[in-house]
């Protein structure tokens, strides 16, 4: 059994429970993609097999549950702590410690709109809530920004997979273009915000 067949399999017995633990997983355990978990329950909605509305709540819902896991981590053991588990443990979960590094120079830098898009991002969204939480991120705005990033993604593939589940082709043809548009807005907008701080710098005082 391959991992689509693996994914379909755990959906079918368990239903808007088994989506919900599935997009868990998608953010702990990046192997398993979401671009195969909500486009598979999104067709499954289109044969009536479930209701879109519960796929799309039920993705959101998982990968909310694993973000805050990964926020709580962050915010509760310090950098050593967790850069020593990575190296011992990560091999495991497909995370190294330079990503973790990276992701929280990026959060640094960018500030929490990192967040938002970083959920739109695949590898992305299973690094960033880490580095939020070692940040000290406020909780509230976390989840705010990460739900809204959240819902946008899970909806979008979960509409993917029922309009065009019976195109295989396609639908890969819109995964790899919306990858490319999703990056050029994080690069535009992360542009427009290393400019204006370049000019707050340069302002006469």
């Amino acid at each position: 059994m391959n991992l689509t067949e693996w994914i379909i399999s755990v959906m079918e017995q368990l239903g808007y429970w088994g989506i919900a633990l599935l997009m868990f997983l998608d953010n702990v355990f990046p192997p398993i993609p979401s671009e195969i978990i909500m486009p598979s329950a999104g067709y499954s909605a289109s044969q009536g097999e479930l209701l879109l509305v519960g796929v799309i709540i039920a993705g959101s819902i998982g990968s909310l549950l694993a973000a805050a896991l990964l926020y709580w981590i962050g915010y509760k053991f310090n950098h050593d702590s967790i850069f020593r588990f990575i190296d011992r443990y990560g091999k495991f979960l497909f995370i190294k410690s330079k990503d973790v590094k990276k992701s929280l120079e990026w959060f640094e830098q960018y500030g929490h709109r990192i967040v938002f898009f970083g959920r739109m991002v695949p590898a992305v969204r299973s690094l960033i809530s880490i580095p939020a939480g070692m940040s000290h991120m406020p909780f509230w705005k976390f989840m705010f920004y990460s739900g809204l990033g959240t819902v946008i993604w899970t909806t979008f593939l979960a509409c993917v997979g029922f309009y065009f589940g019976e195109n295989q082709e396609l639908m890969h043809k819109i995964f790899s273009q919306v990858s490319y548009v999703i990056i050029a807005i994080v690069v535009i907008i992360v542009g427009w915000v290393l400019y204006r701080r370049h000019q707050r710098k340069n302002r006469p005082s």
